[in-house]
């Protein structure tokens, strides 16, 4: 299972089925062209405030205060967090919205960069899920299940494309955090949801670190040079083909393929995390955050590095939108740190030609409520969670450029247009990359399990 040039000696030894699209009956490499070869996803853990940014509710200006009518809330369940509250009123936003480029989207003055590639953007009004919480509805955006344990997008698309590099992880993930009281003690994000689940371990995400080394033991111990590390994979490459002869378990040989992965990763990801080759303009694009290790806009740079070098799945974690309380003083503080480098990164990737075979993808868990968590102030109200409806843009690699879709009621509430599910979202991001989402599976417990669980349909609507 792994070409092991390595027992000759020799430094640039591949597991050459990683290479290239697995050879399975279900091949999704033959089920039609792909309009995307790779993805960045810009997840905004936390899940932000719809209304506040990209869903505009001017109508919610006349009803302010007021409480939400029975007929919106529809006997929703709510959270532990407000169900105790005896009123439910309305908050409308504070923010100003203005139209802009050609599609004459609204866009809210908290994104002012975001607005300036509007026409490059298509965005989801529509999303809705089933978890009310954020653990699950994490869970259920990035592996399709709620529950724990389910194998990941990134490790999905690297399962069934391979990798197209040699000295770099399909699958590179980074974690960032925001400004403001939420960011603080944003909620914790669990390895799982970068995990291979039942998949092989090898598709699983490598997570990027933003202070030592940029992986988990990349580094030669001391005494020990290239040379002599050489010498012991090599060693033990050989004990370990011995004993995958005698098992034949192919965690074997995705443990051989990995040693000399990060072998290769030594030489190729100090080049990558040095930014001296950029230019001052490219720099100054992201922001001033860029040259800050682990922030949102250095890793925002990094992903378009990391395609550029044949990394088929970036995912990006940017935490702190949890708005519960404090809403007016802290939402602006994650925009200015996600703002300009998210609409900096769709511009680099389409001036380097990579947009249009690159998906770019932003979006958080589920939505926020029209109604306040607590009491309603101008300075310090909150929105509690909100499944029933969300927004996410996405960019480039086969989707409609300046393109809106789906549609909420006037309280950004209940979803009244072209509805799209998690799970939809998922097939169709699978389908960008040329995959049918009912036919990428994989043998587990006697079922042939998917991304998307036994759901899913692609919007086609919203695909070039």
């Amino acid at each position: 299972m792994a070409a092991l040039g390595s027992l000759l000696g020799r430094e640039t030894v591949a597991d050459q089925s990683s290479l290239v699209p697995l050879s399975l009956p279900n091949n999704p490499a033959s089920h039609f062209t792909p309009q995307a070869k790779r993805v960045i996803y810009l997840f905004q853990s936390g899940a932000p405030s719809q209304m506040d940014l990209l869903d505009y509710k001017p109508q919610m200006e006349a009803v302010h205060g007021n409480e939400l009518p029975d007929s919106v809330r529809q006997g929703q369940r709510l959270t532990g967090m407000s169900s105790g509250q005896s009123s439910f009123p309305v908050a409308a936003s504070k923010y100003k919205f203005s139209q802009h480029g050609e599609s004459g989207t609204w866009i809210s003055e908290m994104l002012p960069y975001t607005a300036g590639i509007v026409d490059d953007l298509c965005i989801v009004k529509s999303l809705y899920t089933h978890a009310i919480n954020h653990g699950p509805a994490i869970s259920y955006m990035q592996t399709g299940d709620e529950r724990p344990g389910a194998a990941s997008m990134g490790s999905w698309v690297s399962y069934g494309l391979g990798s197209e590099s040699q000295d770099l992880p399909a699958f590179v993930v980074m974690v960032s955090r925001g400004k403001g009281s939420r960011a603080a003690d944003a909620q914790t994000l669990f390895a799982r949801l970068w995990g291979s689940g039942y998949l092989p371990a090898k598709y699983q995400g490598v997570r990027f670190r933003s202070t030592g080394d940029p992986v988990l033991y990349l580094s030669n111990p001391a005494g020990i040079d290239r040379s002599s590390r050489r010498q012991m994979l090599d060693a033990i490459a050989r004990l370990n083909r011995f004993q995958q002869d005698e098992l034949g378990d192919p965690e074997i040989a995705t443990r051989i393929t990995q040693y000399e992965l990060a072998f290769r990763m030594q030489a190729a990801v100090p080049k990558l995390m040095d930014f001296s080759d950029e230019s001052n303009k490219t720099l100054e694009m992201y922001g001033p955050d860029v040259k800050q290790p682990g922030s949102y806009a250095a890793n925002c740079l990094l992903a378009r590095r990391l395609v550029e070098r044949g990394v088929r799945f970036v995912q990006l974690y940017h935490r702190g939108w949890d708005h519960h309380g404090g809403l007016p003083r802290d939402l602006p503080l994650m925009c200015q740190t996600s703002d300009q480098s998210s609409a900096a990164l769709v511009k680099d990737l389409k001036q380097r030609g990579l947009l249009d075979d690159t998906l770019v993808i932003w979006a958080g868990e589920f939505g926020r409520t029209a109604y306040c968590q607590g009491k309603l102030t101008a300075t310090s109200y909150g929105r509690d969670h909100h499944p029933r409806c969300f927004t996410a843009w996405m960019s480039g690699g086969g989707v409609r450029p300046g393109f809106s879709y789906g549609r909420t009621d006037d309280y950004s509430y209940n979803v009244v247009e072209n509805p799209v599910h998690v799970h939809d979202l998922q097939a169709t991001v699978l389908h960008c990359l040329g995959m049918n989402h009912k036919q990428l599976t994989y043998p587990f417990q006697g079922r042939d399990v998917r991304l998307t669980d036994v759901a899913g349909n692609v919007v086609h609507d919203i695909l070039v």
